[in-house]
Order: structure tokens, then C-alpha cells, then sequence
């Protein structure tokens, strides 16, 4: 069932929650929502049979949440969204997994709301998190408002236009959020989390790198490649979800 939070500027944030146990908070990645990116690979069945009570929420501009079209409305005001469902779900504190763009705002949790976060699982996010590149992010936000698809000819904002423009999704939201930046966390802010921190990138992800760097700047953070997978194909991969479970079992 669908639940709504409210966003200090308003914004309704949707969430549900399913299971029993310690909870987790699941944060997808961009141009997705908690249905493709969770239920649809396998992770809400994998976590709550492994006695965990999920929490999964919609970012705005994303799924059932709303969606405005000023990219004032995003950046580091969706880490405070996260915030904002874990109190409608009366969940002080709990482990956090994001994916790609949910990777990021887990580990704004970590920065903003450090208490509310027990262990967190960063997934689709590696060295290139360093290299913040605000150009290329606003050509994909370009790309995202061309009116017509056959123009782009740069690969990655084509694969990002082909996936934005999936039926449902507001591209004019999906724009605006893509063109408002969020904070980049240098390594030595990011020692300051002392808890422990997974990192998980495949093996051929062109758009993250390798998982060891961004892994190496927390002081309890490990890293896993999962073989053969890129950014898209190792979401649901099962090497993952299995590396989860190891990382949150008691």
C-alpha cells in the first residue's frame, strides 16, 4: 500500500513498508522508482525473507511522489525526503541501501542524518563519485528535454534518454532533477561515518568505476565487483543481493 510523506517544501514523498525486522531503507537510482529498481529484481523478497522489514520510498520527480519541475526542488533536499519517510514510518534509526543516484543520497544520510543510519550499502557508485563532472550532467539533463530523441547522438545520454523516456515518466521532472547538483562528499568527509559500509559496482559499470576507492574512504568500508554485470544489469544480480544479506546478517 502507498503511503505519503510530507517534504518540509511540501512535496509528497511516496513510501510503503513490508516485513517484519530490523528495518532497511531502500533509495532507487535515477529515472526509476522503488517498483523497478526493488520489488520487480527480487529485493523486497530476498530482504524480508531474511527477517528485515523494508522501507521503500519514491524520490521525487520519480514513481508515485510528486514530481515538480524546478530543479530548486531537488538536490540535497531529496537526502532530507529520506528523513522525512523514516519518520512517517516511525523508523529512527535503520540500515540503508541505495542504488546509483539512492547510493549517492545514502551517503548524504550518512553526512546530514548520521545517527539515523546503522550500516549503509552503497550500490552503482565507485571512483567516479570523486570526479564530479557538472558539464556532462547537464547534457544528460539536455538530453532529457530534447524534443525529439533522434538528435542525441552522445551514447550516454542516449542510454540515459531511452531510459528516462520509459512509459510513465515525467521527463520534464527527471530534467530538472538531473540539473540541480548535490553535495560531493570528499574522502576525508566521508571518514568521519565510522560505521560499517558496503560498496558494490559490476565489473564492466563505464559509469562508476571500480568500487575499491570510493570503499577505501570510509574506515569500516568494503567493496565487492560483481563479475560481468554493468550499471543496469547489477542491480538484481543475485551475486549482490547475496552480498547484501552477508553484509546485514547479525
Amino acid at each position: 500500500m502507498t503511503n505519503y510523506a510530507q517534504a518540509g517544501d511540501g512535496v509528497h514523498i511516496a513510501w510503503e513498508a513490508l516485513g517484519e525486522g530490523p528495518p532497511i531503507v531502500l533509495i532507487h537510482g535515477f529515472a526509476s522508482d522503488r517498483e523497478q529498481n526493488w520489488r520487480a529484481p527480487g529485493w523486497y523478497e530476498a530482504l524480508t525473507a531474511a527477517g528485515h522489514r523494508v522501507v521503500a520510498l519514491d524520490c521525487r520527480g520519480h514513481g508515485e511522489s510528486g514530481k515538480p519541475h524546478d530543479p530548486a526542488f531537488y538536490g540535497d533536499r531529496m537526502i532530507d525526503d529520506v528523513a522525512a519517510v523514516m519518520d512517517a514510518a516511525d523508523v529512527a534509526s535503520a540500515d540503508v541501501l541505495g542504488y546509483s543516484m539512492g547510493g549517492m543520497l545514502a551517503m548524504g544520510m550518512m553526512m546530514r542524518h548520521p545517527a539515523r543510519v546503522r550500516r549503509a550499502v552503497i550500490g552503482g557508485v565507485g571512483e567516479t563519485y570523486f570526479r564530479d563532472a557538472p558539464k556532462r550532467r547537464l547534457a544528460i539533463a539536455d538530453a532529457l528535454a530534447a524534443p525529439d530523441p533522434a538528435t542525441i547522438t552522445d551514447p550516454v545520454q542516449k542510454q540515459f534518454r531511452l531510459f528516462a523516456g520509459q512509459a510513465g515518466k515525467d521527463l520534464a521532472a527527471l530534467a530538472a532533477c538531473m540539473r540541480k547538483a548535490r553535495t560531493v562528499y570528499q574522502a576525508d568527509q566521508l571518514k568521519s561515518w565510522p560505521g560499517p559500509v558496503l560498496v558494490v559496482c559490476g565489473e564492466k559499470d563505464a559509469l562508476t568505476g571500480a568500487p575499491g576507492p570510493l570503499a577505501a574512504a570510509f574506515p569500516a568500508g568494503v567493496a565487492v565487483t560483481i563479475a560481468k554485470r554493468d550499471h543496469m544489469s547489477a542491480v538484481g544480480d543475485r551475486v549482490h543481493k547475496q552480498a547484501v544479506l552477508d553484509f546485514l546478517a547479525p
